[in-house]
Formats: C-alpha cells, structure tokens, sequence
C-alpha cells in the first residue's frame, strides 16, 4: 500500500533528497520540502512533491502542513524529520548564539514539527493502524567528538526528547524511530561555516587541522546516499520497524563503542583531532 511520506531538509545532494527518491521509486506519496524550492529541481523532475518549508518558522510549518493537509484529507503516514545543522569550533570558543542556532534546527525543529503533524499522524494511525514518526539524530548523538560541541550536544538531546516521544505516542499507535546515521557522502558540510578560531582561543596551534575538520576534509568515505537510503527504507517499511535504526559507515562499530567504557576512543579521537600533538606542546614534551 502506498503511503504518504513528508520529508524536511531535501535539497539536492542531501540525505533528505537521497531518502525521498527513495521512497518516490517504492510508490509512496512523497512530500519533499526545503527553504528554497530551486534546490530540489530533480525531485520535482522525477514527479515527487516539492514544498517550501523552514522548520525554523512556525508560519512556514503552519503553511506548509496545511498544504499537506489539504491533499490528503488530514493524514500523513511518515513524517521524517531529517534537517540539520552543524557547527564546529571548540566549546571555549563557542559562540553561545551561534550553538543556539544549531539547537533550533537539530533540536526544537523536531519538536515543532511533530507537534504541528500530530493531527496528520493520529489519523493516518486510525485509518491504517500505524504511523512513523521518524527522526535524524545521527551517531554523533552518542559519540563526543573534538570541536564538534554543539553539534553532538543537540544531536544527544534530540535524541532523548524521541525517546520522551516514543512513549508518549505509543498509545495512538504512533511508533517514534531515532535514526541513527554513520558516514554518507553528501554535501553536508556545504553549508556549514568554516570554523576561524578567534585570537585569543587556546587552540591556535590547530587552526589548520580544525578547519579540515569544519569542512569534512578529514572524513574518510562514507557510504554512497542512495544505498543508504534504500537501506533505510528498507527498515523503514518493516511490520514492526526497530526503536533505532543504525544505518551508514561505522554505524556498528559506533554502535559497539556506545557499549564500552566512556574512555575506550580517547586516544583514537586525541590522535584524529591532533590534540596528542597540543598537549605535547602544552608540556613541553619532544615531538616524535
């Protein structure tokens, strides 16, 4: 049976758009959306549904449900909440403004988002037992990561506010999944500032390596986006799909580590980051 599916953060070399051809070529109904429509063209060349959409306004998700709404008769079967942001600079120099930009589209987008389609879900339940509500927190949302603060906390919070709602919903036969995603190639990083560490920071000494991280330059291959995509919508049209669904490059294996001791890729992620190297120089130690 085809079902509805509305998708936020689609523009084109994205996860969003990756999971909404997808769904498209599995003959769902597929609202994708996006704050510029112009960034979707080949979704809307392939026949799938291209709204304006800022999960960061009320009104613009107040127009665009109800839009949704007056072509489905008040239902919505799976509502993915995909769209981020990140934000990488170290948590002393963060920008407290600017981490809480990062926490209005990972964090409180998801929380208006469900809010507004809970009607659309609640019937789509009714009518066909089941609905999703489906949520992109990423495996950074149970991995600390060097300069990437503001990023992984909104990730983690997120993360426990699905929870909350998987509870919560539970009784409308409304299932709530974390979505739990590992290394993609996408243009993710695109969009993200470089990070330009201010004068006084403590980290100077790393500008360069800091930077690469910024702009994903130091991100081995990740998995190719449509073959995540299939992946998880593979999942995603199970009877009974699972709480968390673990898809993408080192998602196991990120999977495994959140099991161990806090402390287990310390020394990987000190190398990785070159923070060996800064503390070395902060103890006068000779570099090998």
């Amino acid at each position: 049976m085809a079902r509805t599916v509305l998708i936020t953060g689609c523009s084109e070399g994205g996860m969003g758009a990756a999971l909404a051809k997808e769904f498209h070529q599995q003959g769902d109904r597929v609202f994708a959306t996006a704050r510029n429509v112009s960034k979707m063209t080949s979704l809307k060349a392939m026949g799938i549904e291209t709204l304006i959409l800022d999960v960061t306004s009320e009104d613009s998700i107040q127009a665009c449900i109800s839009q949704v709404s007056s072509v489905t008769g008040g239902s919505l079967d799976i509502l993915v909440n995909n769209a981020g942001k990140g934000l990488c600079m170290p948590a002393m120099d963060l920008s407290i403004q600017e981490a809480k930009e990062v926490f209005d589209l990972n964090f409180w987008a998801i929380l208006r988002m469900s809010q507004v389609c809970l009607p659309l879900l609640q019937q789509a339940a009714r009518a066909h037992g089941h609905a999703l509500l489906v949520n992109q927190t990423s495996v950074s949302s149970v991995l600390g990561a060097p300069f990437w603060s503001a990023y992984n906390t909104s990730k983690a919070a997120a993360a426990m506010l699905i929870q909350n709602m998987r509870l919560e919903l539970a009784p409308f036969d409304i299932k709530v999944i974390d979505l739990k995603t590992g290394g993609v190639n996408t243009n993710i990083h695109d969009n993200d500032p470089v990070c330009h560490l201010p004068s006084s920071s403590p980290y100077t000494v790393l500008q360069r390596e800091i930077e690469k991280f910024s702009t994903g330059d130091m991100n081995s291959a990740g998995q190719e986006p449509g073959v995540w995509a299939k992946n998880v919508v593979s999942d995603l049209k199970k009877h009974n799909p699972s709480n968390i669904i673990w898809r993408g490059k080192s998602s196991t294996q990120i999977w495994l580590a959140s099991h161990l001791p806090i402390t287990t890729l310390d020394s990987t992620m000190k190398k990785v980051a070159s923070l060996d190297v800064l503390e070395k120089k902060i103890h006068g130690k000779t570099l090998q």
